[in-house]
């Protein structure tokens, strides 16, 4: 039985509450955290990377989406939590139907954003409770071991890779603070400073940034807000005199002196910690609720990102391709499992110039671990790939010049139990990657708009997946970066030229296996003999073959056949020539002409 619960029910009754707010998140609200930052982790034992967990003193619920929910039933303790979905059941119906009248609910300011933290505020108070801001979080005080807290030092992002230099980024963005009626506007995002600034960090796994906050002004100037012992001589020089920096004590007197000038200073509130909008409000600022000003310029890619994008890809494919040929050898024989998969996959990348690391966890699940969305093997999990299995490897790398993420479902030998079952769902899922990938649509178009078109093809016989269809992806950043994604749940924001994101339907049968296709898109402008408006779609980054034993040409329209031999003849002319011999006779057999 765990002990971190009966821990921390012990240090909220020393502070007179009747309950916690946990949420996975750390000081920024990113995604991907530092260990010191992962109190969900150490609280429920949850590995994933989006939950929220509440504790009162007689009971305990945890939350996740559907990505994570198999996971969650794994990883956390049932005896203890009631393990919801934050979808269909979500936090603030269960806080509504569980608190009494006067309990007190503490929550930490920097851990949620004014947009969530409403949500779960107007629960509490319907219930008749009240939500208290705690200072220190309670968690912190009985976390006995907690990780230190990142200290790497930052490092200039090259301008050839960049594309554009940080004084221009900074002029761009100070304008557009202008137009908006502020004065400064608080950036939280590490992603975000990384981008202005033209810096890199390695303090977050898997995200090359440094966990800073900054201040950027209307005129151009920024504050950055991080310890002065992690800055060296050549970074103070690459960021120049209009940034000046700071220690994050700090933080608190910049924004009472934006509150003393009556500055109107935009936040997010949706990125951005409540404890900011709350300081400038007390000191006297007007907080102008609005997205993070970098968000929308960070996700249009220029021409050197979008070269470097094509080049990552490449040589990410390349890889790729290594691993593939080789899988197909050792799989069938039966002592390849899936950690071992994964640190091969890593092997081949690590060859490639600009090689960093990973951009995320490797997704290699074999047989039922692959209808685990977001699975991720570990001692306890492990499992051998056996002929006739479903290998599902959802992976992407850093390099310095691009991001990538890329996943194939891939049969283990020739046959498998429920082949003509599996190929069914498989070339369905398929038929709407091609959907996503061929379309043409409107500027003005979002995300939102547009996800059904990889659907139908399950829809029609009663199927469906349980995540999202797209995210965007950075620049040697975030693997899953905003502001839009093609998803039910994405704010509507209309795609763009230069903005990149996933492509990845998916089908997943509980305990038997999954299916997931991922390439990465480029939006582009379209030319369209006859059109009454301007018209954008997408071109293929990613280049790796699909499976071809689990295609049914039968279900694929000629369009469809013509889009998948035209991707697979261009896989084999532009990989091939950048590949060993064997691996490149591999490639030719990998890639037919349906």
């Amino acid at each position: 039985m765990n002990d971190s619960v009966p821990a921390l029910r012990a240090a909220l009754a020393e502070r007179g509450l009747d309950g916690f707010i946990v949420p996975r998140a750390d000081e920024h609200l990113n995604e991907y955290i530092p260990a010191s930052a992962d109190r969900l982790r150490w609280l429920t034992g949850f590995t994933g990377s989006a939950g929220l967990a509440i504790v009162l003193a007689d009971r305990a619920a945890f939350f996740t989406d559907g990505r994570y929910l198999l996971q969650a039933e794994a990883e956390v303790d049932p005896r203890i939590f009631t393990i919801r979905h934050s979808i269909e059941a979500p936090a603030e119906a269960w806080l509504r139907e569980t608190l009494g009248k006067g309990q007190r609910i503490g929550y930490d300011p920097w851990l949620h954003g004014e947009e969530a933290l409403a949500r779960l505020s107007a629960a509490v108070a319907s219930a008749g409770a009240t939500i208290v801001p705690v200072e220190g979080n309670p968690v912190d005080t009985v976390w006995r071991g907690r990780p230190g807290v990142p200290s790497g030092r930052p490092v200039p992002h090259p301008i050839a890779f960049a594309g554009e230099e940080a004084a221009a980024k900074r002029a761009r963005i100070g304008e557009a603070i202008a137009k908006a009626g502020a004065a400064a506007a608080v950036l939280t995002a590490p992603e975000s400073i990384a981008w202005l600034l033209n810096i890199r960090g390695d303090d977050v796994p898997y995200n090359p940034v440094a966990l800073a906050f900054a201040i950027a002004h209307a005129d151009g100037r920024v504050a950055l807000f991080i310890e002065l012992s992690r800055l060296d001589a050549t970074l103070h020089a690459h960021l120049g005199n209009a940034v000046t920096v700071e220690p994050p004590s700090g933080l608190a007197a910049a924004l009472a002196a934006l509150g003393a000038a009556k500055a109107t200073v935009m936040v997010d509130p949706r990125s951005a910690p409540a404890w900011f909008a709350a300081r400038l409000r007390e000191a006297g600022a007007t907080v102008l609720a609005e997205p993070d000003p970098v968000l929308l310029p960070k996700a249009r890619k220029n021409a050197a990102e979008q070269e470097g994008a094509r080049a990552a890809q490449r040589r990410d494919a390349a890889a790729i391709a290594r691993f593939l040929a080789w899988f197909e050898r050792e799989a069938p024989k039966g002592g390849l499992d899936e950690l071992a998969a994964g640190e091969a996959l890593l092997r081949f990348r690590a060859r490639g110039e600009h090689f960093v690391g990973e951009s995320f966890p490797a997704i290699t699940g074999s047989g039922p671990n692959g209808a685990i969305i977001h699975y991720r093997a570990t001692g306890a999990t492990n499992r051998r790939i056996a002929k006739g299995d479903v290998f599902l490897l959802d992976s992407g790398a850093q390099y310095r010049d691009g991001t990538t993420d890329i996943t194939r479902t891939l049969l283990v030998g020739e046959a498998a139990p429920a082949l003509a079952e599996i190929a069914d769902r498989f070339t369905r899922v398929l038929k709407g990657h091609i959907a996503i990938a061929t379309l043409k649509f409107p500027k003005g178009i979002a995300g939102p708009h547009i996800e059904a078109q990889a659907r139908r093809a399950l829809w029609d016989v009663g199927l469906d997946y349980d995540h999202g269809t797209g995210h965007g992806v950075g620049s040697y950043l975030s693997v899953h970066e905003g502001p839009t994604g093609l998803s039910r749940a994405a704010r509507p924001i209309a795609l763009e030229p230069g903005m990149i994101l996933s492509n990845e339907p998916g089908f997943y049968a509980p305990g038997r296996y999954g299916i997931r296709l991922e390439n990465l898109l480029l939006v582009r402008e379209e030319t369209i003999a006859g059109a009454i408006k301007p018209f954008l779609g997408f071109e293929t980054l990613t280049l790796a073959p699909f499976d071809r034993r689990l295609i049914v040409p039968s279900m694929l329209t000629e369009a469809e056949r013509a889009w998948l031999d035209a991707y697979h003849a261009r896989v084999l002319r532009e990989i091939a020539p950048l590949v060993e011999p064997e691996v490149a006779s591999w490639l030719r057999g990998a890639c037919p002409t349906l």
